[in-house]
């Protein structure tokens, strides 16, 4: 009997403990959550939190260029086919391809002799009327010293063929000046300045004066053209400014990296506006001296509108936007920001000019935006650094105190 009442105290010892675990998983189970929960939940940057380590930068006055921005592209200031005048072979070609000639060099040669042999024939024709005016003007006066002797009718006829020969050898004079104007055609001549392109038709060949392609291209590069398009809202700001200056500085810059290729002067506004896009057309002409714009590339233009004198500026990665437009964080006195809407002119050079929300001297956030909100407590640089100096000389004492109480 004692032996059986031993293995049923046993028993129940065991579900006993088996019970209280089980009661004690049930608790911890219900009462864990309810404890976290009750934990109050840090805001991030909030007024119980840490501070948010930020860079900050103050308002200045800096001079900036107003630029307006537009794709251009690059055109030759003057570009001519040059084409053969004459039917004939061509017997020369004095230039080479990509050469650079002046106005008035000589580039190739038609066959002159069928050219030359018309003019000396001219040439002949007028000499042979010339004689036979000579000989009736000497005829008339004969006529007329002869007085009565001679009727008046055959005065007359003498008179008339006179005339009649003056007026032939005038013919004859512009046909000379005609058989020498087309054997002039045979010597093709730059009419521009320029450089040649690929050579269309080679030596040996006929040519005619009405052929569609001609023997080269010759485009003008210097000075070189840029045309390009802006807004029609810009239009009334560009023809005040052209009022009061008479001209507007033109950059063209490389669409990669932004970096400047040449600068020049607005030449033109088109007379219309396309109402297709809404946009005006305007061409620039820069010196290309040296040569790094070639007629059919791209560039960005950029249209020096205006300077601000002593504009408000920031940096430009101080500027936010939001649903309701840009705004900055500022930082006030309390070491507090508050999100300060702002209105941004222009950014120019990673500077934003400012029409309107701060003031000159106030301090915004450049950098460390990303875990800021309105009333977030934040430490620049110098204060982390006055508090790594604060904070080492308390400890620094702290060691000395500790040493001065050893024996």
């Amino acid at each position: 009997m004692g032996f059986v009442d031993l293995k049923h105290l046993l028993n129940r010892r065991r579900v006993g403990i088996a019970a209280g675990v089980i009661v004690a998983a049930v608790a911890a189970f219900v009462l864990w959550p309810a404890g976290q929960a009750s934990k109050p939940a840090g805001r991030p940057g909030g007024a119980d939190s840490r501070p948010v380590p930020v860079v900050t930068a103050q308002v200045g006055r800096k001079d900036i260029p107003i630029y307006l921005d537009a794709l251009g592209t690059v055109q030759a200031y003057n570009t001519v086919t040059v084409r053969s005048r004459v039917d004939g072979e061509l017997v020369e070609v004095l230039f080479k391809e990509g050469q650079d000639v002046r106005a008035g060099e000589v580039l190739a040669q038609i066959d002159p002799r069928t050219y030359r042999a018309q003019f000396e024939q001219a040439v002949a024709t007028r000499d042979k009327d010339a004689a036979q005016l000579d000989a009736a003007k000497r005829d008339l006066a004969r006529y007329v010293s002869l007085g009565d002797r001679v009727t008046g009718q055959s005065v007359d006829t003498q008179r008339a063929l006179v005339r009649q020969l003056e007026a032939t050898v005038r013919a004859d004079d512009a046909a000379i000046s005609n058989a020498r104007t087309m054997l002039s055609y045979t010597v093709i001549s730059s009419p521009i300045e320029g450089r040649t392109g690929m050579r269309l038709v080679d030596r040996g060949n006929i040519v005619h004066a009405s052929d569609a392609t001609g023997l080269v291209t010759v485009t003008q590069i210097q000075p070189i053209a840029v045309i390009f398009t802006l807004p029609q809202q810009t239009l009334p700001a560009i023809s005040d400014r052209l009022r009061q200056d008479g001209k507007l500085a033109v950059l063209a810059t490389r669409p990669e990296t932004g970096a400047q290729i040449d600068n020049g002067e607005l030449e033109l506004v088109d007379n219309q506006i396309d109402q297709t896009t809404g946009t005006i057309k305007l061409k620039a002409v820069m010196p290309n001296g040296e040569r790094r714009l070639w007629p059919g590339g791209f560039v960005n233009v950029r249209l020096l509108l205006s300077v601000r004198q002593d504009g408000l500026v920031i940096p430009a990665q101080a500027v936010q936007r939001g649903p309701k437009g840009t705004y900055v964080f500022l930082v006030k006195p309390d070491r507090t920001v508050e999100m300060r809407a702002v209105k941004v002119a222009t950014i120019e050079a990673n500077q934003a000019l400012l029409d309107d929300g701060l003031a000159e001297g106030e301090t915004v956030v450049t950098d460390g935006v990303a875990k800021l909100a309105d009333g977030s407590r934040i430490s620049t640089a110098e204060d982390r650094g006055s508090d790594a100096a604060g904070g080492g000389g308390k400890k620094g004492d702290g060691k000395r105190g500790q040493g001065k109480d050893r024996p």
